[in-house]
């Protein structure tokens, strides 16, 4: 908005500073971040005052999880508000890129509140039916991955190959829509223990505010050797809002948590991260970044597989997180140790931009 506020109204020297993306990514973070500390402490009361109970804390999981009963969920609200405040200040509001991963923020976020208030409204772990949201889900990643498309090629591209792509034509679209689906659900199964998610997210998030940079130029990615999508620079602005609401949220959900994310904010985080990663051209390298996010959903698709068909567990407990729980971990200590794999897996994502 202020973006385009200063380039109509030619204000010279509001528009010197405005035009540069990484200043506006700063001011975005900074923003962001502010709005959140603001709004957190009546936000979490209205929360807690409103949901009573709070978030329904599994009776078969690790029982020092029974001592946070009564804390209220759906933060992620608080996130989305700090997020697309600071965005509609700062962004470009004429990117289709933004519109595209905002939509998908959006629409994943509606689909994780309907989910975190039919669990707190029944006092159940059960929430929307798992075929109805995965429906609804599709749906949202599909409207945004034609969008995107229509400002991309259909190539996925390898990393550690110069402009190396694989041609999929219109079945980009489905891997597209997948990738999206499959980043959000990754992130929400990874919320499962205080600022386990959150910080992840916000790794992330930072490296692909500095991937989305990069391919946004044409002289950085002809020397990196990565593709160029114009217009894919803005996206920068984006991941910031991500890193500065995430900041925010975490100063409040640091353990003990005084509010959880809900599927209301891990959802739409990991769906953020994915439409990023499809209009960037970076599908693969999230695999690596968000590596993290792939090990927890792989361990519940392994638990469950396996069980079905031996009647056994490969884990002690699925999301992997539960299982070093259950080894005798203590929950800061999974929290801190997975936030390092964070960091150098976000190291070797950005290390594919030069190592081709």
């Amino acid at each position: 908005m202020l973006y385009l506020l200063a380039e109509y109204f030619n204000f010279e020297g509001l528009f010197n500073l405005v035009r540069y993306q990484t200043a506006r990514a700063g001011a975005t973070v900074l923003t962001a971040l502010l709005i959140g500390l603001l709004i957190g402490p009546r936000f979490i009361d209205m929360l807690r005052v409103r949901q009573g109970k709070g978030q329904p804390i599994r009776e078969d999981g690790p029982q020092t999880h029974l001592a946070k009963r009564g804390t209220p969920t759906m933060g992620g609200l608080m996130i989305l508000v700090s997020l697309f405040i600071s965005l509609m200040l700062w962004m470009d509001l004429t990117n289709p890129f933004i519109w595209a991963c905002l939509a998908v923020t959006g629409g994943f976020g509606l689909i994780g509140f309907l989910d975190d208030y039919d669990k707190v409204t029944k006092n159940s772990h059960a929430g929307v039916s798992g075929k109805v949201r995965l429906l609804m889900e599709f749906i949202v990643a599909g409207i945004a991955s034609y969008i995107v498309v229509s400002q991309i090629n259909t190539f996925v591209y390898v990393p550690f190959v110069n402009n190396f792509g694989v041609e999929l034509g219109w079945f980009y679209y489905v891997f597209a829509a997948v990738v999206i689906v499959g980043a959000g659900n990754a992130v929400n199964l990874t919320d499962g223990l205080d600022g386990l998610a959150t910080m992840p997210v916000i790794i992330a998030a930072g490296t692909f505010a500095v991937i989305a940079y990069l391919v946004g130029r044409v002289d950085y990615s002809e020397y990196l050797g990565i593709p160029h999508v114009p217009g894919a620079g803005e996206l920068a602005i984006f991941c910031a809002a991500i890193m500065g609401a995430g900041l925010a949220f975490l100063w409040f959900n640091a353990p003990p948590a005084a509010v959880f994310m809900g599927d209301t904010g891990s959802l739409a985080l990991g769906g953020a991260l994915g439409a990023i990663a499809v209009a960037t051209h970076h599908e693969v390298v999230l695999a690596i970044v968000g590596g993290l996010f792939v090990f927890e959903a792989l361990s519940v698709i392994i638990q469950v597989f396996w069980f079905k068909r031996t009647g056994k567990r490969v884990f002690r407990m699925a999301p992997i997180h539960h299982h070093f729980e259950q080894l005798g971990w203590s929950e800061s200590k999974v929290v801190i140790r997975f936030w390092i794999v964070a960091i150098v897996l976000a190291l070797l994502g950005l290390a594919t931009l030069k190592l081709r």
